[in-house]
């Protein structure tokens, strides 16, 4: 049974994702939605409400990962496991396009989190395209990641 989760956890999850979405980095500041929280190892496949197991998420991301820990990578079409961000570090698996509107997966994993999420949806770069402009996107730290 799902329990509600304390807004001290809560806080502390935000906290600790310096306000981005821990799979697409789009920043919630400037959002309509708030971002919920990601059970990265879903309860029904046996994670926990620990905050090793829990992640910052947009609606989209949340809504797309839904019970998924896995997933084809479309490059070598083999199973793989999805971005885990409280494993992986993000950086390993993604890149920034030259212009900074889409995101690159750079190993199977970051590459079948990006399909399963649909990380490059079109209304989410067209946010990239605008953030862009006024000096928002990439977010901090994001910055020497382009290809």
């Amino acid at each position: 049974m799902r329990r509600k989760l304390s807004d001290a956890l809560i806080t502390q999850i935000r906290m600790r994702a310096g306000g981005l979405c821990e799979y697409c980095h789009v920043i919630e500041q400037w959002q309509c939605v708030l971002f919920t929280v990601d059970h990265v190892i879903p309860l029904a496949l046996g994670g926990d409400d620990t905050i090793t197991n829990l992640a910052l998420a947009c609606a989209h991301c949340n809504r797309r990962k839904s019970y998924s820990i896995t997933s084809i990578d479309p490059q070598t079409n083999l199973s793989t496991s999805l971005f885990n961000p409280r494993l992986d570090q993000w950086r390993d698996h993604f890149i920034w396009s030259g212009d900074g509107t889409k995101l690159i997966g750079t190993t199977p994993s970051g590459r079948a989190t990006i399909t399963t999420l649909e990380i490059n949806r079109p209304h989410l770069v067209s946010i990239r395209q605008a953030d862009i402009v006024i000096g928002r996107h990439p977010p901090e730290g994001d910055l020497r990641l382009f290809s």
